[in-house]
């Protein structure tokens, strides 16, 4: 499939990248063009190949009211055409030069990219910029890819038991009518209704050189970026777009549980979902002493709740913790586990809350504290050979409105750090009353 959305991804992204030795994560080159495009350059010359990415300043967060969806089906419109490339010539060109491309979606931010051999960098660029501002929709194309994203929607959610859950769940963390309670993918009714002339209006508000990231990484030079991004994006007129609506809204949330059964479902599980700040609103020292806490409780095969659940009672077939902290409205914390059979959820949500309660009571010793910071700089140290971390972090990044010190001085946040930090970001988790409880269940009743 073409296309895919990322809804959370941006935080995952950011927070490997973020993992780094102190001098900085990726050290990327940086200017802006005269009409306000960023340009990130991340020279790697292990091969003969080239990553360019255009990232735009709009999510489904911008969605106008009634029209959810559009961002996401406007991403599938992007490759439809142009008077100087028609008829899909764009995809057909990638794949003629032996390339591979994608697109994707997400709250904040849509992007497209290419991956190629670098002396076809000119190719990708010029074909990139001449689609920013010169597509061209017919009513046949939008009704093809409406009926492509209804599909999209069908299966990836409506036969999904867990993705209706989140569906359904995220609508009570957020406060009403905030866009990241609604789905990227859009409503299925709001989706039947969109038109040509929506795609169009969404495209010509929201696409142009002054809302958009270039991000070009692989075996090219500063110099060589340049001189293409002048040439193909250079001449685009900036929109002069208004700052973006902020997304931290003060304002009381349902909450509460959601329960789905469904008989298609083989695994029980259970998540807690807890708002917490986000880079965008919170104090660094506390981001990051989330990120950490993330880490102890919940990250992989040696953290505590594995630990404790899977291997030593056990209680659980998998259990785990994330946090969201890239987003431009507010981070979220999130447990989440998926009992044994016979293990009813309630009491593995319990079991859960009983570890973290163990950790404010007894504390973090500084061997604990001290080994998951290595842990974190040695996966940042390894992110730094591939092709697309940096990329698509430094892009994620600048595209939430975040800045490259953001990820380049992640490494200093980290180890500045305590175990007290710790302790009181988890304080904050449990206190927390913005927050979810979901429940998906085989059957009505069980839990298994």
């Amino acid at each position: 499939m073409r296309t895919f959305i990322v809804s959370l991804f941006l935080s995952a992204v950011l927070l490997v990248a973020s993992h780094a030795r102190a001098e900085g994560v990726f050290n990327p080159h940086t200017f802006t063009l005269k009409n306000g495009m960023e340009v990130v350059v991340l020279p790697n010359h292990r091969a003969p190949v080239v990553l360019h990415m255009v990232w735009y300043k709009v999510g489904s967060a911008e969605e106008p009211a009634g029209k959810s969806g559009i961002a996401h089906v406007l991403e599938h419109l992007m490759f439809k055409g142009t008077p100087k490339h028609p008829d899909g010539e764009f995809s057909t060109r990638i794949a003629e030069y032996g390339g591979q491309e994608n697109a994707f979606t997400s709250l904040d931010y849509t992007g497209y990219y290419q991956t190629v051999a670098s002396d076809q960098l000119d190719m990708v660029m010029e074909l990139e910029a001449d689609r920013m501002t010169n597509l061209v929709l017919s009513e046949e194309d939008v009704r093809t890819e409406l009926a492509v994203v209804l599909e999209e929607r069908n299966s990836r959610i409506e036969t999904k038991p867990a993705a209706r859950l989140r569906e359904q769940s995220n609508q009570k963390l957020y406060p009403k009518d905030h866009p990241y309670g609604r789905p990227i993918i859009g409503w299925r009714d709001e989706l039947e209704q969109l038109t040509r002339e929506d795609a169009l209006a969404f495209y010509k508000d929201y696409y142009a050189p002054d809302n958009a990231i270039l991000v070009v990484a692989g075996d090219v030079t500063v110099e060589r970026v340049k001189a293409l991004a002048e040439q193909h994006y250079g001449p685009k007129k900036p929109s002069g777009l208004a700052p973006r609506q902020s997304l931290l809204i003060d304002a009381k949330i349902e909450g509460g549980e959601t329960v789905l059964a469904d008989p298609r479902v083989k695994q029980a599980s259970w998540s807690d979902n807890i708002i917490q700040p986000s880079l965008t609103n919170g104090h660094a020292t506390r981001v990051a002493a989330l990120e950490i806490l993330s880490e102890i409780l919940g990250g992989g095969g040696t953290s505590r709740l594995y630990r404790a659940l899977v291997i030593e009672q056990p209680l659980a077939v998998s259990v785990g913790t994330y946090y969201d902290s890239g987003q431009r409205g507010d981070g979220r914390f999130v447990f989440y586990a998926s009992p044994l059979p016979g293990v009813e959820l309630d009491d593995l949500k319990t079991a859960v809350y009983a570890e973290a309660d163990k950790l404010l009571a007894a504390g973090l010793g500084q061997d604990e504290l001290a080994r998951v910071k290595k842990r974190m700089q040695a996966e940042a140290v390894f992110s730094r050979d591939s092709l697309k971390t940096g990329a698509w972090a430094i892009g994620g990044a600048l595209a939430q409105g975040h800045t490259i010190e953001d990820v380049e001085k992640w490494p200093d946040r980290i180890s500045a750090v305590t175990a007290k930090d710790v302790l009181d970001a988890l304080k904050a988790v449990m206190d927390e009353p913005k927050r979810t409880t979901a429940k998906l269940l085989p059957q009505q009743g069980a839990s298994q």
